[in-house]
Formats: structure tokens, C-alpha cells, sequence
């Protein structure tokens, strides 16, 4: 190595905002921040990551937020039902749900599979109070119930699914009139007449006087009595 090429070894070449150290026939480049100060330099904190001893950043987690964001999701899905956009309003419901599954989770409860309201009603130590445990167990039932309105809305009706929310609210609700009703629908499509009947008979107990349950009860009649009739005539 010659002298000129020793007393350039080493130096520094500064241009838009990097600079090369050069060794040998290696070299390797540090991306500095506008102005030449480099990141790892301590006398401009501004670059370093944002430390503090006296502020307290509360977590995202806290039940009582996955409570809030969980009610507010499900007030923006009611929002989107009335204006008509029912699959808004599905993504709503849906996201209220993942919170309030979110909740289980951070109460000790990973079981996912598991009704939020029954996780609830099973933890006896909880920083959520009597009303806020309440308010989880409606919105979740609300949550199913609407679900199961949204989807009857829709071109393509999933009436399997119709049931399995409207079930669920049932579970918990017996007599919930929107659920019982809305079961008889979705059986009455899946052509299971009998337990058509059952609930929208049960729906009727709720409202004698609503023209939507006293119509399907006469069609599902119809066609159990249909039924009945070609059975028999298939009889040798």
C-alpha cells in the first residue's frame, strides 16, 4: 500500500445524507438522519426512541376499553341496519363480537369457543362492574339477533346461519321473540316443518297478533299437511 492510499484510508465521504466508511476493499454505509446527525449519536435524543419516566401510556387492553369499543362496534352496526347497509352492518357485529371474545381472553379465559356472557358469569374476580358485565351480556344476544337480520335481508340467504345466531341468542333467551321467530324462518327454508312450527308457534305465545308469524304458521302448516298427504299416497 502506498502512502497516499494509507492517508485516505479510513476517511469518511459525506453526500445525500449517508456516509461510507471505506476499509480495505469492504464498506459498509450508515444512513443518517436529515442534517448529517446520525441516530446512534446521544447528543440529539430526538432520534433515539421516546422514554419517559413520569408518563404512563394505559394499555389497549383493559377490559373496560374492549367493553367500549365492543358496545361502540355494535352501535355503529345498528347504525348501518338502519341506513340499509346490511354487510357494513354484519362487519360491525362481527368486530363487537372479536372484542368481547378479546375481553374472555384478557379476564384468564382463552377458550374462544365459549359464549362471551357465560365466561363472565363464570369469573368471580374481574375489574368490570355488575353494569358493565350486564351491557356485554345484551350486546352480545343484540349482536346474534341482528346477525340473524342482516342476513335475511340479503339476495342469497344463509338460513343455516339465520339459525345457528338465532340459537344462540335462544341458549341464553328462551323467549326472546326476534330469535323464536326468525328460528321458524330460517327451519321453514331448510324444509324442517315440524321445528318451523315449534318455534314460530312459540314466537305466537310472544305476539298473537304479529301478521309475519301467523303467515308462516299457515304456510308451514300447508306444507306439513302436504306432506303428510303424499306420504300417504306413496303407501302401497
Amino acid at each position: 500500500m502506498s502512502v497516499e492510499q494509507g492517508r485516505f484510508e479510513g476517511m469518511i465521504r459525506k453526500g445525500n445524507g449517508t456516509m461510507s466508511v471505506m476499509s480495505g476493499s469492504a464498506n459498509s454505509t450508515v444512513t443518517q438522519p436529515p442534517g448529517g446527525r446520525s441516530r446512534g449519536d446521544s447528543r440529539y435524543p430526538q432520534y433515539a426512541p421516546h422514554q419517559s419516566g413520569t408518563m404512563m401510556v394505559k394499555p389497549q387492553n383493559e377490559p373496560a376499553d374492549l367493553v367500549k369499543r365492543a358496545l361502540d362496534f355494535k352501535t355503529q352496526g345498528t347504525q348501518c341496519y338502519k341506513d340499509k347497509k346490511y354487510r357494513e352492518a354484519i362487519g360491525k357485529y362481527h368486530r363487537a363480537l372479536l372484542e368481547m371474545k378479546g375481553l374472555c381472553r384478557v379476564l384468564g379465559d382463552p377458550d374462544t369457543s365459549k359464549s362471551p356472557s357465560t365466561v363472565l358469569t363464570s369469573i368471580s374476580k374481574s375489574s368490570l362492574t355488575d353494569e358493565q358485565k350486564g351491557a356485554v351480556e345484551n350486546a352480545e344476544l343484540e349482536c346474534y339477533n341482528s346477525l340473524a337480520a342482516c342476513l335475511l335481508q340479503m339476495e342469497l340467504v344463509n338460513y343455516e346461519r339465520v339459525k345457528e345466531y338465532c340459537l344462540k341468542v335462544l341458549r341464553k333467551e328462551g323467549e326472546n321473540f326476534k330469535a323464536l321467530y326468525r328460528s321458524g324462518v330460517a327451519y321453514y327454508h331448510l324444509g324442517d316443518f315440524n321445528k318451523a312450527l315449534h318455534y314460530l308457534k312459540e314466537s305466537h305465545k310472544q305476539q298473537p297478533t304479529d301478521t309475519n308469524v301467523i303467515r308462516y304458521i299457515q304456510l308451514t302448516e300447508m306444507k306439513i299437511r302436504r306432506n303428510a298427504q303424499r306420504e300417504k299416497s306413496e303407501v302401497p
